[in-house]
């Protein structure tokens, strides 16, 4: 894992560093989970959004595939 350096105000540090032992975590924890939220895509979201689309698609879901023709080729 790499170590970044921030500039940030003193008042949003003495800030950020309260709403983290608040929460019982550190800035450290809190900056990451932050920036995992932000940068990183929704997994759930993007999951979702695939099963309504496959909701919403006239794809037949009743299908019993025979071991046959599952294995065919």
């Amino acid at each position: 894992m790499k170590n970044i350096t921030l500039s940030i105000p003193d008042d949003l540090l003495i800030k950020s560093r309260e709403y983290a032992a608040k929460h019982g975590t550190s800035l450290n924890k809190l900056v990451r989970a932050l920036l995992q939220s932000t940068v990183v895509p929704d997994r759930k979201k993007k999951l979702n959004s695939l099963f309504d689309h496959m909701d919403k698609s006239k794809v037949k879901t009743n299908i019993n595939w025979t071991r046959e023709e599952i294995h065919e080729r």
